[in-house]
């Protein structure tokens, strides 16, 4: 199948848009809601945050034993968001932090496979995905920003008065909608039949992208490796406390103003292969890490006065943060996998990454957030200024260890 098609393209960019739109519409705000609805300590915060880790550790399950193998993924794909729809409901539903964590990481476990399988059914339609793909995924990007929008300058859910009034719920509801919606619309979707045939062995090891673990006898890919993890600390301060941070200290529509960091990581995606191309993986990759630093030295010393551009220029530092070391980091790692260990490779940065990185980083945001806490108010400077410093020590590390090398691109 060709996504020449427009129907197909259509139908694909929908999957997209509501994917990530269902995504932003409540991750976002979740902090804010948390400390606010249901009275929640920042170590409860933490506990919800890590959800998205133990999904990520638990996908690899759901697609390698049940998508790659029995069921179409587009059905799959509709069975998880349908769930997710529910259980968004009954989080909207939700006073106490003991009834909600069990709803949340159930929808986590739900929804983080769900990413593999818009990519599956995405890659699969597609004749030339290195052409079609983007056109495609920035329609998610779109529906991530769109989501922030709506919540700030449609419905003004997090405006002071209306987190007073507990109207942050409104954000789990209109999400369960969205998730309903795609969850049927799944079902119309270009077929997508198990790569793996009947009865053919699979192992942990392959499931988990284990078999790639022999990359790491490569001393500079084995740094790459471990940075990954180490500045995945950082990276979970920014998901769990920017928005509470930015309604705390009373900036005006903040969802809607993080959705700067979406419009630079679109941005600079499309720089990146400029920087690569100019600058070699090492500095682009010390780029991103040095831009955590940046970023959370100006959180440190803005507000929401005079200052404010400080703010907004840590939120709008989000495309090198995120696409100079991770999205780098994800060509870095493709090149050398070699064909045969591509998806494996991939398969264990993400675990590295999205699940232990992350759990690690929600653990220690919270603790950190919990410290410089008094009485209702948080004593931010001091909490944006520990993930800055440890970006900084990353960065020596990387810098001192990493040696430089050129991407080798395989002819096709």
């Amino acid at each position: 199948m060709n996504t020449s098609n427009s129907g197909i393209t259509t139908r694909l960019s929908i999957m997209m848009f509501l994917q990530f739109f269902i995504w932003g519409g409540w991750f976002v705000t979740l902090g804010t809601f948390l400390g606010n609805n249901i009275n929640a300590t920042d170590g409860q915060i933490a506990q919800a945050f890590s959800t998205q880790s133990w999904g990520a550790i638990i996908a690899p399950f759901i697609i390698g034993l049940i998508a790659d193998r029995y069921f179409n993924a587009e059905k799959i794909l509709g069975l998880l968001h349908l769930g997710g729809a529910v259980l968004m409901y009954l989080m909207a539903e939700t006073t106490e932090f003991s009834v909600f964590y069990p709803y949340v990481l159930g929808y986590m476990l739900l929804y983080m496979p769900t990413l593999a399988l818009v990519n599956s059914v995405a890659f699969r339609t597609m004749s030339d995905p290195s052409k079609q793909f983007s056109k495609i995924r920035v329609w998610g990007t779109i529906g991530w920003i769109l989501a922030g929008l709506v919540i700030s300058f449609v419905f003004s859910w997090d405006s002071q008065e209306a987190i007073a009034g507990g109207m942050l719920k409104n954000t789990f509801l209109m999400t369960a909608i969205a998730s309903a919606i795609l969850g049927f619309f799944s079902f119309t979707l270009p077929k997508t039949p198990p790569r793996v045939v009947k009865g053919e062995k699979i192992t942990l090891k392959e499931i988990l992208g284990l078999d790639a673990l022999k990359l790491l006898t490569n001393k500079n890919f084995a740094v790459f490796f471990f940075s990954s993890i180490l500045i995945c600390i950082p990276l979970a301060f920014y998901y769990q406390n920017a928005n509470p941070f930015l309604a705390e200290i009373g900036v005006s529509n903040p969802t809607g103003k993080m959705t700067i960091g979406q419009i630079s990581e679109a941005l600079f995606m499309l720089l990146l292969p400029i920087f690569l191309k100019k600058y070699g993986i090492k500095k682009t990759l010390l780029f991103g890490m040095l831009a955590w630093a940046i970023r959370y030295v100006l959180f440190a010393f803005g507000n929401a006065d005079e200052l404010v551009i400080m703010l907004i220029t840590g939120i709008a530092l989000h495309g090198i943060c995120y696409d100079f070391f991770f999205v780098s980091g994800q060509i870095y790692t493709d090149s050398k996998a070699g064909e045969k260990f591509k998806s494996s490779a991939q398969g264990l940065i993400t675990l590295a990454t999205y699940g232990v990185g992350m759990l690690i980083g929600f653990w220690v945001a919270g603790q950190i957030s919990q410290f410089y806490t008094v009485g209702d108010m948080h004593e931010w400077k001091n909490i944006w200024l520990i993930p800055a410093g440890f970006a900084v020590l990353v960065f020596l590390i990387f810098a001192a260890t990493f040696k430089n090398e050129e991407i080798q691109y395989e002819e096709k």
